[in-house]
Parts: C-alpha cells; sequence; structure tokens
C-alpha cells in the first residue's frame, strides 16, 4: 500500500516540476518590459539622454526622458550598456522585471567641458530662434510663433538660463498678438513676462494691449501705476499718451486733453517729432468735440505743417485728419484743397512703391494701421467728390467719382466702389440723367452682392487666423505647463528621498498642482468661447452691414415713376419718408437689439411707404396689445421688415382686388410676446409660380441675413427669438408668420 501510494506521489511531482521549469525557461527566453530610472547619487536630480543599450539584440539604442526615465525591450539575464558623456559606462545584468533604479557619480571634468558646449550651442539656438521670430513678426503670425515655441524649448533644455529670457520671449510673444490685433493674448503674454522680470517699456506694452481690447478702467490703473514710477522722457510720454487715450475711451474729455498737453511737453521737450505730430492730431479732435474749433485749428495746422517736414506717410496722413475736421465745419473749399495736396502725398508713395523689388501690397506697407488703411487713392478721390456734391458741383465730382471707381476696382477695395458707385447715381440723379442713374444704382445693387460674399470669405478667413493662433498659444501654454509640471515632479521626487517624512507636503502640492491645471483648462475653455463669441459678433456686424438693395432699388425707380408721370408732389412726400426710413436704418445698424418701440415706428414707416406705392392693392392695420410695455422689450432691428416685404411684394401685390395686412404683437406669456403678421395674399405657392426663370435662380438675399442673424443671435442669447412661417387655408388664401420674443432677464 506504501509502494503504491509513493509511485503515485512520484506521478504526480515529476509533471509538475517539469511544466514549472519549462515555464521558467519560456519567461526567461519572452522579451519583457523593463522600466529604470537614471539619477545623480547625491543630488537625485534625473539624467537625460542617457544612451541604453541591450547587449547582443541589434543596434537598438533607448534614451532617458527629462525626468531620467527610460523603458526598454529585453529578456531576463540579459547585460545592458548604461552610457553618458557626464560619467563612466556602466554594465547591468537584467535578473527579474523588477525597476531598475540606477545611481551615477558624475564626472566632474567631462560634466563641466560637456555643460559648457551645451550652454554655448543652446544660447546660440535661442539667439537665432528670437531673432528669427522678430524678423517674422508682421510677416506671418504662425511662424513667429514657432520660432518664440522653439526658443521657449531651448530654455527647457538649459538649466542655466534664467527668467530674464523667459520675459523676453513672453515679450515677444504679446508683441506678435498686438500687431495681429489679438489684445487678449498680447495682454495675457505681457503679464507672463512681467512676472518673470519687472520692465516699465513691457508694462507700457501691456497698458496699449488693454486700450486695444478697451478695457480703459484696466489701462487707467496700468498707466497710473507707472507715472508713479521713475521713467525716462520717452517713457513719460507714451505713458501720459496712454493715459489721454484711456480717459478718451471713457469721455472724459477734460482728463483726456489735459494728459495730451502734458504728453507734448515731454515730447517737445525730448524732440519726438513723429509723437508730436501724433499728439496735436489727437489735441485737435479732443479741442473740436469741446467746441473749440480755433485752437483745434491751431493745432491742426501744426500738426501738418510738422508732417510735410516729415515724410509724403505722415504728411498725407495728417492732410487727411485736417480734411476730416474741415468737412466736419462745412468748409468745404479747405477741405478739397487739402484732399488733393494728400492725394499727391499718396500717388508719389504709389509710384516710389512701384519700382520697388515689392510690389505687392505697397502703399499697405507706407500706411499699415487701420486708420491709415482709409488713406487710399480711391478714398481720397470719393471724399473730394463728397464735397463738391456737397456745394452741388455735380460736374466737379463726377470725375473724382469715376477715378475712385476706378482705383477701387483695380485694389478690388469693394467698399470704396460700392459707395462710390451709389454717390454717383445719386449725382447723376440730382443732375436730371435718370437713365445714368438708373445704371449706376444697377452697378451699385452687383456690387453688393460681390461684397457680401467677400465679407463671408473675410469672416472664414479670420475664423481660421483667430483658430490657428489659438492652437499656438495652446502650444506654448502647454509646453510651459509641462515645464512646471516636470518641476513638480522632480521635486517631489526629491522630496519624497531626502524628506520622507513631509508626505502632507507632498500631498497638498499634488492638490495645487491639480487645481492649477484645472483652472488652466478652463482658462483655455473661457478664451476659446470668448474667440467663438467675437466671431458672431463679427458675422452680425457683416450681416447687418447688408442693405436690402432690391428695396432701395424698387423705391428709387417709384420716385422716377411719379416723376415721370409729373407726379412731383408725390416724389416728394415719398423720397422725404423714405429719407426718414433710412435715417432710423442706420441709426440702428450697429446695434444687436434695439427696443421694440423703435422697431414698431421703423416698421409704421415702411409700411407707410409700401402702401404710398400700392394703395389699391392693400389695406394695412398694426395692433399692439397694451399689456405690453414696449420699451422693456429688445429685438433684433429691421427683423419684421423683411417678412412685411415678403407680404406686400409676393402676397399682396398679386391680388386681383385689394388685400389686408395685419400685423399684431399680443403678449402670451409674463417675458413673452408673439408677433404675428398676416396677409390674405395669393400665398407662397402660386407665388413661386409666378417667379421668371431668373428670379429662381436668384436668392433671397434679405430672408437668408434674416435667418443666419436668428441662428447667430439664439446662440450668442439662448434662444432669444423664434420664427414660424405656414399657409393660411379657408375661404382665401395667404400666409402668415409668427415670431416669438423673449424678455431679457
Amino acid at each position: 500500500m506504501n509502494k503504491f501510494c509513493f509511485i503515485l506521489l512520484v506521478m504526480w511531482v515529476l509533471p509538475s516540476t517539469f511544466f514549472a521549469q519549462d515555464n521558467m525557461r519560456r519567461a526567461t527566453e519572452a522579451d519583457v518590459t523593463i522600466r529604470g530610472t537614471v539619477k545623480e547619487d547625491k543630488t537625485l536630480k534625473p539624467i537625460r539622454d542617457v544612451e541604453i543599450q541591450v547587449v547582443g539584440v541589434g543596434d537598438k539604442v533607448y534614451r532617458t526622458n527629462n525626468l531620467g526615465d527610460f523603458k526598454i525591450q529585453a529578456k531576463i539575464g540579459n547585460n545592458i550598456i548604461i552610457k553618458h558623456d557626464s560619467f563612466n559606462t556602466i554594465y547591468y545584468t537584467i535578473t527579474s522585471r523588477e525597476r531598475i533604479d540606477v545611481k551615477v557619480q558624475e564626472n566632474p571634468s567631462v560634466t563641466n567641458v560637456q555643460k559648457d558646449e551645451k550652454q554655448k550651442r543652446s544660447s546660440a539656438a535661442y539667439g537665432a530662434n528670437l531673432t528669427a521670430a522678430r524678423n517674422s513678426l508682421k510677416i506671418d503670425a504662425a511662424t513667429s510663433i514657432d520660432y518664440v515655441t522653439k526658443a521657449l524649448e531651448t530654455i527647457e533644455e538649459n538649466d542655466t538660463f534664467g527668467d530674464e529670457k523667459k520675459a523676453e520671449l513672453f515679450e515677444t510673444l504679446g508683441d506678435i498678438y498686438a500687431h495681429w490685433k489679438q489684445p487678449d493674448l498680447a495682454e495675457s503674454n505681457y503679464a507672463t513676462s512681467l512676472t518673470n522680470k519687472y520692465s516699465d517699456d513691457v508694462k507700457i506694452k501691456l497698458g496699449n494691449a488693454q486700450l486695444l481690447s478697451r478695457n480703459y478702467e484696466a489701462s487707467l490703473i496700468t498707466f497710473n501705476e507707472l507715472a508713479k514710477s521713475r521713467l525716462n522722457s520717452l517713457q513719460k510720454v507714451k505713458v501720459y499718451q496712454g493715459l489721454g487715450d484711456s480717459y478718451k475711451g471713457q469721455n472724459d474729455n477734460e482728463n483726456a486733453v489735459n494728459n495730451y498737453n502734458i504728453a507734448l511737453s515731454f515730447a517737445q521737450k525730448n524732440k519726438s517729432e513723429d509723437i508730436i505730430i501724433e499728439l496735436n492730431s489727437k489735441l485737435a479732435e479732443m479741442l473740436q468735440i469741446q467746441g473749440n474749433l480755433d485752437d483745434a485749428e491751431e493745432y491742426l495746422g501744426n500738426s501738418v505743417q510738422l508732417a510735410s517736414k516729415r515724410s509724403k506717410k505722415s504728411s498725407a496722413r495728417q492732410r487727411a485728419k485736417a480734411a476730416d475736421f474741415y468737412n466736419k465745419n462745412s468748409s468745404f473749399d479747405k477741405e478739397i484743397q487739402l484732399r488733393k495736396e494728400a492725394l499727391e502725398d499718396i500717388q508719389d508713395i504709389e509710384k516710389r512703391e512701384a519700382f520697388s523689388p515689392i510690389k505687392k501690397d505697397s502703399i499697405e506697407s507706407e500706411l499699415n494701421n487701420n486708420e491709415d488703411r482709409a488713406i487710399t487713392s480711391q478714398v481720397q478721390n470719393y471724399k473730394i467728390a463728397n464735397a463738391f456734391a456737397a456745394q452741388s458741383e455735380y460736374d466737379e465730382a463726377i470725375p473724382y467719382l469715376e477715378e475712385s471707381i476706378k482705383k477701387a476696382e483695380s485694389e478690388n477695395d469693394l467698399v470704396v466702389q460700392k459707395d462710390a458707385t451709389r454717390k454717383l447715381g445719386e449725382v447723376y440723379r440730382e443732375k436730371g440723367d435718370l437713365e445714368k442713374a438708373s445704371e449706376a444704382f444697377k452697378e451699385y445693387e452687383v456690387i453688393i452682392d460681390k461684397l457680401y460674399i467677400q465679407k463671408e470669405q473675410e469672416i472664414s478667413q479670420a475664423t481660421r487666423f483667430n483658430r490657428e493662433l489659438a492652437q499656438k498659444a495652446n502650444r506654448i501654454t502647454t509646453l510651459e505647463k509641462d515645464r512646471e509640471l516636470n518641476e513638480s515632479k522632480y521635486k517631489l521626487a526629491f522630496a519624497s528621498q531626502e524628506l520622507a517624512g513631509q508626505q502632507r507636503i507632498i500631498i497638498y502640492s499634488l492638490i495645487g498642482l491639480s487645481v492649477f491645471l484645472f483652472l488652466a483648462a478652463y482658462l483655455m475653455y473661457r478664451n476659446i468661447n470668448q474667440q467663438r463669441y467675437a466671431n458672431n459678433l463679427l458675422a452680425l456686424k457683416s450681416l447687418r452691414s447688408q442693405m436690402n438693395p432690391h428695396f432701395i432699388f424698387n423705391a428709387l425707380n417709384s420716385v422716377n415713376t411719379f416723376i415721370a408721370t409729373s407726379d412731383e408732389r408725390a416724389a416728394n412726400k415719398y423720397l422725404t419718408d423714405f429719407s426718414l426710413l433710412m435715417r432710423s436704418v442706420l441709426e440702428n445698424s450697429e446695434e444687436d437689439f434695439i427696443p421694440l418701440e423703435k422697431e414698431i415706428e421703423l416698421l409704421e414707416l415702411y409700411v407707410q411707404l409700401e402702401h404710398f406705392r400700392f394703395q389699391d392693392k392693400f389695406d394695412y392695420n398694426i395692433e399692439v396689445d397694451p399689456e405690453i410695455d414696449i420699451k422693456q422689450y429688445m429685438i433684433p432691428p429691421m427683423l419684421l421688415q423683411p417678412y412685411v416685404e415678403n407680404a406686400v411684394w409676393h402676397g399682396l401685390r398679386y391680388r386681383p382686388d385689394k388685400g389686408q395686412l395685419t400685423i399684431h404683437f399680443s403678449k402670451t406669456y409674463a417675458d413673452i410676446i408673439e408677433i404675428t403678421i398676416s396677409d390674405n395674399g395669393i400665398g407662397r405657392e402660386k407665388s413661386k409660380a409666378l417667379k421668371t426663370l431668373n428670379q429662381k435662380k436668384q436668392k433671397s438675399q434679405g430672408m437668408s441675413n434674416i435667418k443666419k442673424r436668428i441662428t447667430i443671435l439664439n446662440t450668442m442669447y439662448k434662444d432669444k427669438v423664434d420664427v414660424f412661417i405656414s399657409d393660411l387655408t379657408g375661404e382665401e388664401e395667404g400666409t402668415q408668420v409668427k415670431l416669438v420674443l423673449k424678455k431679457d432677464k
């Protein structure tokens, strides 16, 4: 029995031993992932770029990262070589899958030579990247930011670089964003530069970035703090000029003038002629606002006289500003003389640039800010023509308008081409040449459509440009956060080795780091939302600027009809009412929302005009629920007019007998009103059938703009407006439009 049990035991143990040995053999033969760290023995500082090579397994070389960590594929029993210029080569045998902690003693003689060479290479790379970033600053924002990123990476690689170079880099980054009209990003980078190293010049730039953002309260604080510092003469000029601009932004004209005068006195002592010219011009503008025209004219004369001695660019700019001053005071002869002189200067610049190796954007290289972009041949010709037209000298105005249109077309300046073409039509109409006026207005309508397409493209390009800059900014932010994170990891690792008893501090540091990263993510998210909000505002501004050319053209044709039928009284009355409507539209064109009271007044005026035109086609009735406080509700301007126009032109106008247009404002809930526009016209289906083939191909810009505006406004203001369009059925056909408007809370 005992012998039998012994045999069973042997039979059970032998296979188990065999399988265990086989598993161990397979584990030894299989590649495993081995992790490890290379550190300096005394300081526990991680060593980067250490070469790790597995002996007998090809030529593959592994390297340690910034934290000294490495990860290799090897077998148990393999030998590895650990090599770096700063210490003697180490040979190590892998005995298990456990983490390898390699502590080395650096060779001082080798290390110092290596560090010196590395520092020289890093300094050269840093300087080259910084210079390249500054050279490309005004040419390509993305390229310039890439060079800043490379320079920042160079700082990360060199421990000897201090905060001074980081301050220099973030100042350059702020300059890039300031030049490309991204004041929020410029402001944040100037602030980062100041945290690394304080500089009065950088703080002045911070104040100017706040001015660009129209954050006048912040700029006042910044410039007032600077005014208390020790500054040189040029810095004082910039600070007091910044204070003047801040007060001007807050409509505090008296303080603006006082600070401009202080800045002017410092500029005169410093003989800064360009700044003296600019300050004279700003003082003239403020004095004109205050009604002190004599002193304003004197300052303007000083700026023009000084600018004429500087350069054609400066001379053209100041003469144009002085011309604007005389235009506001109806001194048209002086205005025309100054604009002709400015035009000569601009043409000289254009001729000079025509022979330059760089022909693209010739005059823009001379005149590169928002104010100077208006100083072009086409703009000055247009304004000269306006001055002649204001004096009823139409024959003198026409050649300048034609030259403005020609130049604007060659420069693809659709805005000026549009304005000059419209003005040409008005001049021909005033002269009584209705045929040429009609041709000009038709061309104006074509340009309007082209301009709309161009504006959409500009919005798309601006959105893409802002997105690219945001991505670049996020890349630099991430790089800086990674650096801070790596430093934190190193400090935590060192603290865990040297100060094991301070675990509570380490935990608090980790919590603080997490909060910091969360805050950084929140700030990035908020920045993206702000950029999206800015893009929506730009889109709204573009859509609001699109007047309905068909309505204007039809109205002018009606005036033409009245004149042709010798009904001058009707034409005059219609034109007077039409001008009142246009004035109201232009006054509200810059607003996202206006009080419902103003929209009703505008709508009544428009319906009155249409009824005057088609008296035999419809009657109308506008009903407002007395419970509605029309001053409290806000509505997008010109929101209702396209729907009323559709009702008249595509519905009521085709009825064989007189129809009825009803506009009803009713209160449905405490904060919601319903606007109903109904007509008993021929209906949408019959209206479509009556359209010609050409009309079917055309897309209604008015309705398209309204839909886009409502979509953007609902995105920005959380479903502010809802629109429902339906066909009426029953005894009579027609169309009903319901708009639901929510009150601001």
